[in-house]
């Protein structure tokens, strides 16, 4: 198995750690918050592209899964230009830009979220969810919740920080500890703000181990976190970045029409909004959330896309829309 990634990313370091072989490219997505950055795309493109096929060439797969992104890119339009068949991993209820470039001549698509699928009408589309890192074990969460965990995925979230160290002594005096993943950007107030119940930290590579103590959630609505939650099974207050098009509102969508979670305007959040949305969850509505997520939860989400990438790979004939 060979991944592939970006040139200057973090999977330049965390790739080879973990026992695998990598290839990177140097690539850039289109920036949609900041458009003059993309002006240098039309000479990184063609570039990359024949460094996927260099890669693609010298590797010769079977079969190419991309996982999403703009860094997929390079590699799977190699793979499509040689013949050699492709399956898709999209994480967000609406497809990103680089899957629905690709997917028309995709063998298959893999899906985390329900929602997906209605998007991608008359393609192979099964939801598999996203493969997690072993330790994410169902359990029922206390109820009412005695440790809050609070996340903003792994850059951080300033609105979503600044809502908590403002509520920081009622949220210590309803939960006997607040477990607070403040990101790179909140290393400085994390220290700041710390006090007897609360545990801050900038980052955090065990979250299996903090959502295994935890009762409730409080997150933005990436599908990294979301998943983890829902394959320990607790219930969610989730808080849409509004970055990126916005593409995390509709991830919320598909979990509150699930049951397993309430959402929280970003433009509305504050400490005190946040307290009135956590005190707002009875207890039976937080043991129903509960179960919600726990049904969500997919946690054979690394067999099931396995088990599709071999039907691709034995699928007859490789070019894929030939």
């Amino acid at each position: 198995m060979l991944l592939v990634g970006r040139t200057g990313g973090p999977e330049e370091r965390l790739v080879p750690a973990a026992g695998f072989d990598l290839a990177t490219v140097n690539i850039r997505g289109l920036d949609r918050d900041a458009v003059w950055k993309n002006l240098a795309l039309p000479f990184l493109v063609p570039a990359a592209f024949q460094a996927g096929l260099r890669i693609v060439d010298r590797f010769r797969p079977d079969v190419v899964l991309g996982m999403g992104g703009y860094v997929m890119a390079p590699a799977v339009a190699a793979a499509r230009t040689r013949g050699i068949p492709y399956a898709l991993h999209e994480k967000d209820v609406r497809p990103g830009l680089a899957t629905r470039i690709f997917a028309s001549r995709a063998a298959a698509i893999c899906t985390t979220l329900p929602g997906t699928e209605k998007r991608l009408t008359g393609r192979r589309v099964e939801l598999t969810g996203v493969p997690l890192r072993e330790g994410f074990v169902p359990r029922t969460p206390a109820v009412p919740p005695r440790r809050l965990l609070v996340t903003g995925g792994s850059q951080g979230a300033r609105n979503l920080n600044q809502a908590v160290w403002s509520a920081l002594n009622e949220l210590c005096t309803q939960f006997e500890e607040v477990i607070h993943v403040a990101g790179r950007q909140g290393a400085e107030g994390v220290q700041q703000h710390a006090r007897t119940r609360y545990r801050g930290m900038a980052f955090t590579d065990e979250m299996q181990n903090l959502m295994a103590s935890a009762d409730l959630v409080v997150s933005r609505a990436g599908v990294g976190t979301i998943a983890e939650a829902t394959a320990v099974g607790l219930p969610m207050v989730l808080i849409p970045g509004t970055f990126g098009g916005g593409h995390q509102e509709e991830n919320a969508a598909s979990m509150v029409e699930s049951g397993a979670a309430v959402r929280l305007a970003d433009s509305e959040l504050s400490g005190t909004s946040l307290m009135a949305t956590i005190k707002g969850l009875d207890n039976d509505r937080l043991r129903a959330m509960a179960k919600a997520s726990e049904k969500a939860g997919l946690r054979d989400a690394a067999q099931r896309v396995l088990q599709v990438l071999r039907e691709v790979a034995r699928t007859p004939g490789r070019a894929q829309g030939a």
